[in-house]
């Protein structure tokens, strides 16, 4: 059974692959792992050069700085604001629900 003439292994399962017996243990090979490295080292780099203005610790000419925010207007700001924000839209999104409610199973 199962010989060269036919048999069982001869069949095949429609929308299903054969089974090759290979086992892929490490996906990754060396070449694509170097180019994402090199890509996210890249990325970072330039991004740090990038951003090296805003580390300044000289001004600019024209620039004219506003004052600073105490430590309650910026926790407000940046804190406070938007919870208060997602706390109104959640409201209005359970008030305006229009989805049919589930009657009870007895």
């Amino acid at each position: 059974m199962g010989g060269a003439g036919g048999g069982e292994a001869s069949v095949r399962h429609p929308g299903r692959a054969t089974h090759s017996g290979v086992r892929y243990v490490c996906t990754v090979d060396k070449k694509n792992a170097l180019r994402a490295g090199a890509l996210a080292s890249g990325t970072t780099l330039m991004m740090l050069l990038m951003s090296s203005p805003a580390l300044a610790l000289t001004r600019d000419d024209g620039d004219d700085p506003g004052k600073g925010l105490s430590v309650i207007e910026t926790l407000g700001l940046y804190v406070a604001t938007p919870i208060v924000l997602f706390l109104i839209i959640a409201g209005l999104v359970v008030v305006l629900d229009k989805s049919d409610k589930q009657p009870k199973r007895t």
